[in-house]
């Protein structure tokens, strides 16, 4: 403020100064304007100074003919800014448009209703909330639906389920290991969800359908205690795989298309394989990597605990209760250690 003042008594004393003094007074500040843009190239403006320009630019003709600091084009992009600021600013205050917000009543009872009734979608909800008077966008609805918040209880109940029908379900994956010549191995494994154990695994470098065949005989010898198999949707298997599955007497359960969540339990397995092991060696070639993943295999079932198993092993793995020195026992090369009491 104290800058606009000074500049508005400065202009008014002017009016009355001759023509001569204001020219001698004009180049003396324009030789000092110079000196100062020699010394500094580029002084910093305060918004007082922008906002003078812009108003000078809107209301004088010859405002180019005087700038000595900043260029023409500099002003122009302040004057657009301070537009951008000035709709940003009148657009905020204003009343929002569109239709209102829905009531909480009605967002509570679209939860109630998503809760009470899990196979409803926007349109039937949307019939329900119509029939109580309630007159809602079924699109709103779409979007409240999603928000919705998850019944803990039932997710409880299929925990519980799985947990009592583990002992029956296996599943099966296929993971990928790259070899030092730059080619690509198949590792194949069928998994059991009840301990953790690995029923069966394999290294191939061409997987086809008869060779997974193979291998699930292999795996199943005998009356399978699997009832279900769990595999994805991958073309390796065709249809020969699950007609497969069928005549061991299982019943083959494929996951949904890239939705390795629903195969959690193959995928856990793969991610500890590749951070215990793989992701420490190169495979050679498919005699080796075979050879070391036995090595893992024997490992995991035997020493390795497990969280979900309650800091236990797939093979139940005895406490110690002597008192003896503690041994240390290499595993897999030295990558990992068994510990154990002397006898």
């Amino acid at each position: 403020m104290i800058d606009t003042f000074v500049l508005l008594a400065g202009a008014i004393l002017r009016l009355f100064q001759s023509r001569r003094r204001l020219l001698l007074e004009n180049l003396a500040l324009r030789q000092q304007l110079a000196a100062l843009k020699r010394r500094h190239p580029r002084p910093r403006l305060s918004a007082f100074d922008k906002l003078f320009w812009v108003l000078a630019r809107r209301f004088w003709s010859g405002w180019k003919q005087t700038l000595i600091l900043v260029g023409p084009e500099t002003v122009v992009r302040w004057h657009r800014s301070g537009f951008a600021l000035y709709w940003r600013v009148i657009s905020r205050a204003r009343r929002v448009a569109g239709k209102r917000r829905i009531s909480k009543e009605a967002r509570d009872l679209i939860f109630r209703m998503v809760t009470e009734n899990p196979t409803w979608g926007a349109p039937r909800i949307h019939g329900e909330l119509l029939m109580l008077g309630l007159d809602v966008c079924e699109r709103t609805i779409s979007r409240w639906m999603r928000r919705a918040p998850r019944d803990h209880e039932r997710t409880k109940r299929w925990l519980a389920f799985l947990r009592n029908h583990r002992e029956v379900v296996a599943a099966m994956a296929f993971f990928i290991v790259p070899t030092i010549t730059f080619g690509v191995l198949y590792c194949f494994f069928i998994i059991g969800h009840d301990r953790r154990c690995i029923l069966h695994f394999n290294v191939t470098k061409h997987p086809t359908s008869s060779w997974i065949i193979q291998q699930l005989r292999e795996a199943f010898p005998f009356e399978s205690s699997s009832r279900f198999l769990i595999f994805d949707r991958d073309r390796k298997y065709g249809l020969e795989v699950p007609a497969a599955v069928r005549s061991l007497k299982i019943s083959p359960v494929r996951t949904s298309f890239e939705n390795p969540r629903q195969n959690g339990v193959a995928e856990r397995w793969v991610e500890s394989c590749r951070r215990d092991l793989l992701d420490h060696i190169i495979a050679v070639n498919q005699r080796r990597l075979k050879r070391l993943l036995s090595d893992y295999v024997r490992y995991y079932l035997e020493g390795r605990t497990h969280l979900e198993l309650g800091k236990g092993t797939p093979n139940g793995r005895v406490r110690c209760m002597a008192s003896g020195s503690i041994l240390s026992h290499e595993r897999l090369g030295g990558l990992h250690h068994r510990y154990g009491r002397a006898a």
